[in-house]
């Protein structure tokens, strides 16, 4: 289809990572499959029901579905310059605390890894505060060990920031980055994949492990790689770091979504004096 060809180039003009591009066709064409009409004879009516069919019959979170609209707000305001969305609101979002590990749970973590590809990647993603998609494609090179900092290229927003690295991982990276060369050495990857030659492992695969090693360390919370990160966050503000310093380090454009953070912090919670023992 002509409209959904335009959004797609535009989408890549705008330069929308692969991913993004593919979820903005995968809904718009869910969209039109679903309204059995085309892109220019959509209506209001066509969204709302649309909508209550991903929320009420599809069972999608309100978070997915907030996507979905957003998708289609594009294609129909940028590409083919209808407003049909006027009236319709997002659906209220979830606001749920994120997973947060305490240190002794992140060390249990780091003990339970035996295997010491599966060690740096816990110990990267906690000690950088990396998203899984930045740390699995973290290159050797966009490590500086000795200044103790990496490099993640074009994470969200296509962004370039500088992470910091804990002692602890750069002693384990010295050891892990030779045996690495040594194995592979065409591979340019922290994380290769060994099935494909040059290519990281994907974020699944990272989850894999994560949630492997979780299980393995006894640690009864739903763990997953964004718990390490926000884990990371936490564990500093406890510390008193200053909360704009954190929004760097987490390569947040938003401090709002920073401050989602001082929500969690368990320790700080348990300093306020109740009421009650006075």
């Amino acid at each position: 289809m002509q409209a959904l060809k335009q959004l797609e180039t535009e989408l890549k003009l705008r330069g929308f990572s692969e991913k993004t591009v593919k979820t903005y066709l995968f809904f718009n064409k869910d969209f039109l499959s679903f309204i059995k009409k085309p892109p220019h004879e959509a209506t209001e009516e066509d969204v709302k029901s649309y909508i209550a069919n991903l929320l009420f019959d599809k069972k999608l979170k309100p978070s997915s579905v907030n996507l979905a609209l957003c998708t289609l707000r594009f294609f129909y305001k940028k590409i083919l310059e209808r407003d049909i969305f006027s009236k319709i609101e997002s659906p209220k979002l979830e606001k749920k605390i994120p997973t947060v590990l305490t240190k002794d749970e992140i060390k249990q973590m780091i003990a339970s890894a035996k295997n010491q590809k599966h060690r740096v990647l816990v110990e990267l993603l906690y000690s950088a505060g990396l998203r899984v998609s930045e740390a699995v494609k973290m290159q050797i090179n966009d490590l500086d060990l000795k200044e103790k900092i990496a490099v993640v290229r074009a994470g969200k927003g296509k962004k370039d920031r500088i992470v910091i690295l804990s002692t602890t991982l750069v002693k384990d990276l010295q050891e892990y980055i030779p045996k690495l060369k040594e194995k592979f050495p065409e591979n340019e990857f922290l994380f290769p994949s060994p099935s494909k030659q040059n290519q990281p492992i994907t974020p699944r695969q990272a989850e894999k492990i994560i949630k492997s090693l979780a299980e393995k360390a006894g640690i009864k919370k739903r763990v997953y790689c964004h718990a390490l990160r926000a884990s990371f966050a936490t564990h500093l503000l406890e510390q008193g770091t200053d909360i704009r310093v954190i929004q760097t380090l987490l390569g947040h454009a938003n401090l709002a979504t920073t401050e989602r953070y001082t929500k969690v912090s368990l320790e700080q919670i348990k300093k306020v004096k109740n009421p009650l023992d006075e």
